[in-house]
């Protein structure tokens, strides 16, 4: 996939990645940074361990995203995967190249999860 992209050049938008694609492709990429978008609530809940919680209903959403390096990969979750699609499209418009989304959320996440209870 890198020589088609170096030829044809990267589209940009958001990748979307199952569970198993995504926790691999995250625990290799030395420039991930992990962010939930859900409510503060629900990441009290149950989230990812080392995700940075960034909520995308909050009113400074596009302030916080805004202060993010563009140089990093962006591994972007929520619940279900609909509202982290939605924000990685807000950030690809921004001018983030490497956005991934968590397809099916949190509920189809395989991995390792923490909590506050």
């Amino acid at each position: 996939m890198g020589i088609l992209n170096t030829m044809f050049g990267q589209k940009k938008g958001v990748v979307n990645l199952d569970s198993q694609s995504f926790q691999d492709q995250y625990s290799k990429d030395e420039n991930a940074v992990l962010i939930d978008v859900r409510t503060a609530g629900e990441n009290s809940e149950a989230r990812i361990p080392n995700s940075q919680l960034i909520d995308i209903m909050s009113p400074t959403f596009q302030k916080d995203i805004e202060t993010l390096d563009k140089s990093k990969s962006y591994y972007v979750y929520c619940r279900s995967g609909n509202r982290s699609y939605h924000a990685g499209l807000m950030m690809a418009q921004m001018g983030f190249e490497k956005v991934y989304n968590l397809a099916g959320g949190i509920i189809d996440w395989h991995g390792e999860i923490e909590s506050d209870y």
